[in-house]
């Protein structure tokens, strides 16, 4: 007994220190996230171009912080105010809706594996913090740009724009942008190229709130 709880601590710390690795490295190189990996794997179709955050409109990153994580700027990766609220709320079969920052989201994407797990956010909670110390905020939020689904196939937002907009990640106006972020929740049910009345209303939602965006910790 006692040898396999060695042995279930050195995996667990070999674990950990791959993960950290990981971390370290993805603050210079832009990797393949694990649904991506996965798509590869089974021989499904990606799309994705990778660009740094200086060629991607200022719009986008406003957009995507202003639907997905407004405090982005002000905590370290994770939003223990919002995720406390979501815990209080959470009924028998649990949350009903999601407490993740773009941090989150983004180690989720990129070390994780996708579906909702208690297990999953116990690993994702303390690589986030972990992350946004080693990358910071821009770095954070530009592995994020590159790496979101944005429909079937597609990630990253380089290959979303030129999909349904037909033009590069650094053109797009803000209505597109506030598309884009919109579509996020549900990227293969929601297009933004073509956007049903809900999406419409969404966008405009963001697009009006991307004007007192916080994004003070990109510049």
């Amino acid at each position: 007994m006692a040898r396999f709880a060695s042995i279930l601590a050195m995996l667990a710390l070999a674990l950990v220190l791959a993960l950290g690795a990981l971390i370290v490295a993805y603050r210079f190189v832009t990797p393949a996230s694990t649904l991506m990996l996965a798509r590869r794997v089974a021989g499904t179709p990606v799309e994705r171009a990778v660009v740094p955050l200086e060629r991607i409109s200022p719009y986008l990153p406003a957009a995507v912080i202003a639907s997905e994580d407004a405090k982005f700027c002000r905590h370290h990766g994770v939003d223990w105010g919002e995720l406390r609220a979501v815990m209080k709320a959470a009924g028998a079969d649990g949350p009903s809706r999601g407490a993740s920052t773009i941090s989150m989201q983004t180690v989720k994407n990129l070390l994780l594996w996708p579906g909702r797990s208690a297990l999953r956010k116990a690993i994702e909670i303390p690589l986030a913090l972990v992350a946004d110390l080693v990358w910071g905020k821009r770095r954070t939020l530009e592995l994020y740009l590159n790496v979101a689904e944005w429909g079937d196939g597609i990630f990253g937002a380089q290959a979303a724009a030129q999909r349904y907009f037909g033009k590069s990640a650094d053109r797009l106006d803000a209505r597109q942008a506030a598309l884009l972020a919109a579509s996020l929740p549900n990227p293969k049910a929601r297009d933004p190229g073509r956007p049903s009345r809900f999406l419409s209303r969404r966008a405009a939602t963001i697009e009006a709130r991307m004007r007192e965006a916080d994004v003070s910790c990109l510049k």
